[in-house]
């Protein structure tokens, strides 16, 4: 009953509904008294020969209103308890959408795709039924059980509904140990069934991995043994779920032996009729239902309880990032990093230290750096995705970052990451992901910026081609172009390229960074890069290394210290110069090739 606890505030909301709903499952359970009743005075009528036709029309048209009434009253009360449970499905879903929406990326990290699935849906589903099936059978049966137990006292002999109620307190007591089973056991199954949607979505997603390296024989045979963990966890379940029914079968049984038995005996003894001892037994047939509804709620509530536990689990969970809102004022201006240390949740290691360095306002700053140097840690700082450990480390304009409504600050960058993330939708919906109403002239010239109209063009739908899950369809190099697009689309007042340019070629990077170099006049741009080309043409460098900054300046400056930027630019430009002589000698073998 601890989920009913926990579940008071939804169940207040909706107090109007589940009080109906109850008060008319009062009506049809009362309703329903009348039939045995009718039965046992017709018998008795036949018996002591009192019966008319008259009398017998009247039973007849009492027993047809009362089908009546509680076919409309069945509807009703469905209407309003599934009813309420419906809407708190859909209130649990929004809650965890905008939990999901609102966390930062660690919550990510350390919850699997899967998982969080299973949580807005199996879990969801199991709290329903408990607001909607559980608040039912509970009532149903003590209503149902309570009425019949009452009426077989007053009308028949209250002697005998003592003697068969002699195994109930038997069924409770084995009920409420399944109970307990039952919830320990759904966890595990919840639990379960977890792990096996954190597979199909991984196996899915990397479907192409998998397959390149031949690896599907022991993919499936990692799916296979989930599934059967799955299944045998459930398994366990359904054996504790199977002894409710023949529990309460068995209680019954042995109810109707002490009813026919001292029933009888009353019958001889003219403490009651016939006709009563039929509707008494036609009565204890009628506590079957209430007696199986009530291991069912123990079902649908342990399932539920565990599931609700589950979720609180995720909602109750803290964001690392502090969402309060201090002002509704729209940053603007110089931004000024001044990070002292900083390590990410969970991590013991220092991700940066000692980094200071400012951006002005309409200046483009360049980020190189090997791998793991701790470029894309800036820019996710500069995003919120974390919050450095002083406030004023990093100040957009005059104030901190966590000054700003979070949602006002991510609205003033454009940001391309590493990861290119395409919507199983066309190329049109894509790119006008910020907008779906812009005109398609804004789209084509976003798209001649980032140097993708004409792949675009090539395809056989053009705008229109879907591109299927995450870009599946696209090359590398054409996710990140029109990954672009879409942040050029939203001309923001910081654009950031988080090595945005990786799968391109040099000469597309250059026709990129050059029309980006027209149209952003005036406007912040932040680019990391592995690549110093990328970056050359920018106001300030920074060089990255083990998370703090080993040079900085221009370019022109930079090549001058002859440190590590000078050294990889030289490398890089000598490999590029290499590659485009083997490219010529290539074209010029396949030439002779052809005029031989």
């Amino acid at each position: 009953m601890k989920v009913f606890a926990k579940l008071g505030w939804f169940i207040k909301q909706e107090r109007k509904n589940y009080i109906f709903g109850i008060l008319i499952l009062l009506l049809v359970a009362l309703i329903d008294l009348l039939p045995p009743q009718i039965i046992g005075r017709v018998i008795d009528g036949i018996s002591f020969n009192t019966l008319t036709g008259k009398t017998l029309l009247i039973y007849l048209i009492i027993l047809f209103l009362a089908a009546v009434l509680t076919y409309v009253f069945r509807y009703y009360w469905r209407i309003m308890i599934f009813g309420a449970s419906m809407r708190l499905g859909k209130i649990l879903r929004e809650r965890l959408y905008h939990k999901y929406t609102s966390m930062s990326p660690s919550f990510f990290q350390e919850r699997r795709t899967g998982d969080l699935m299973a949580h807005a849906t199996n879990d969801i589903r199991a709290v329903q039924n408990t607001a909607g099936g559980g608040v039912l059978t509970i009532a149903d049966s003590l209503m149902s059980g309570g009425a019949v137990l009452i009426t077989m006292a007053i009308t028949v002999d209250w002697r005998l509904t003592l003697i068969v109620m002699i195994p109930l307190p038997i069924m409770i007591i084995l009920t409420s140990y399944y109970g307990k089973l039952l919830n320990r056991g759904f966890k595990k199954a919840q639990a379960a069934f977890s792990q096996l949607n954190d597979k199909t979505q991984e196996s899915i997603a990397g479907i192409k991995v998998t397959k390149t390296f031949g690896y599907e024989k022991d993919d499936q045979a990692d799916f296979k043994q989930l599934s059967d963990d799955v299944v045998y966890k459930n398994l366990k379940v359904s054996k504790i779920d199977a002894l409710f029914d023949p529990t309460i079968m068995s209680v019954i049984g042995v109810s109707y032996f002490l009813a026919i038995f001292f029933g009888a005996r009353m019958v001889i003894q003219d403490d009651i009729t016939i006709g009563q001892l039929v509707t008494f037994t036609t009565y204890l047939g009628m506590m079957v239902w209430p007696l199986l509804a009530l291991g069912l709620f123990f079902n649908i509530v342990q399932r539920g309880h565990a599931s609700y536990e589950r979720i609180n689990e995720i909602t109750n969970v803290q964001n690392d990032v502090d969402t309060e809102v201090k002002t509704d004022m729209i940053p603007e201006g110089d931004i000024h990093v001044d990070i002292q240390s900083f390590k990410f949740p969970n991590d013991d290691n220092v991700a940066l230290h000692d980094i200071h360095f400012t951006i002005e306002k309409g200046t483009t700053l360049g980020i190189v750096g090997r791998t793991g140097s701790g470029k894309s840690a800036i820019i996710r700082l500069l995003l919120r995705e974390f919050d450095t450990k002083e406030a004023d480390e990093i100040i957009y304009g005059r104030h901190p970052l966590s000054y700003f409504d979070i949602r006002h600050l991510r609205a003033q960058f454009g940001y391309v990451p590493q990861d290119h993330f395409l919507f199983s939708t066309s190329i049109r919906n894509n790119i006008a992901f910020s907008d779906p109403t812009i005109d398609d002239d804004i789209i084509h010239n976003a798209s001649n910026i980032s140097y993708i109209h004409q792949d675009i063009l090539s395809f056989p739908e053009g705008y229109d081609t879907v591109v299927g899950e995450r870009g599946v369809s696209l090359s590398g190099g054409q996710k990140q172009r029109i990954s672009i697009a879409r942040a050029l689309i939203m001309n923001p007042p910081v654009l950031i390229l988080d090595d945005s340019l990786s799968a391109v070629d040099a000469e597309t990077e250059e026709h990129i960074l050059e029309n980006m170099q027209n149209v952003r006049q005036g406007k912040t741009n932040i680019i990391t890069a592995h690549r110093m080309s990328a970056v050359s043409h920018a106001d300030m460098i920074i060089v990255m290394d083990e998370g703090t900054i080993i040079e900085r300046g221009t370019h022109h400056e930079l090549m001058n210290f002859k440190g590590w930027y000078y050294d990889t630019y030289q490398s890089q430009a000598l490999h590029e110069k290499i590659a485009s002589s083997l490219d010529e000698l290539a074209k010029g073998d396949d030439n002779d090739g052809t005029k031989s």
